[in-house]
């Protein structure tokens, strides 16, 4: 079965990492227990939508783009839909922009 608060907790600390913050740091900034943080991070824990817009804040990214991360691993967990990236690659964006130069 697949646990929602597990990829949630998996993608808080990946960001988390990706940002070289420590837990204690991220706790404090958020107003979160560091415990509480920790079971939310090891998926132990589920978190209200008030404390994990406060971990985002905290971690200086949009709620939306966790959430994103978060879909996005469950989608593969659940095996419904591959990846699709929201951002294109630069050379498709310069193909593109080319195309409507004004000459």
């Amino acid at each position: 079965m697949v646990l929602v608060r597990q990829e949630i907790g998996d993608v808080l600390r990946d960001v988390r990492l990706q940002k070289a913050m420590t837990l204690r740091q991220v706790a404090s900034k958020a107003s979160v227990a560091l415990g509480y943080l920790s079971e939310v991070e090891r998926g132990q824990k589920e978190a209200s939508s008030e404390i994990l817009a406060s971990v985002a804040e905290a971690l200086d990214t949009p709620i939306s783009s966790i959430m994103r991360e978060v879909g996005d691993r469950l989608a593969v967990l659940e095996g419904v839909a591959p990846i699709v990236p929201d951002t294109l690659p630069d050379e498709l964006v310069a193909e593109f922009d080319a195309g409507f130069a004004v000459r």
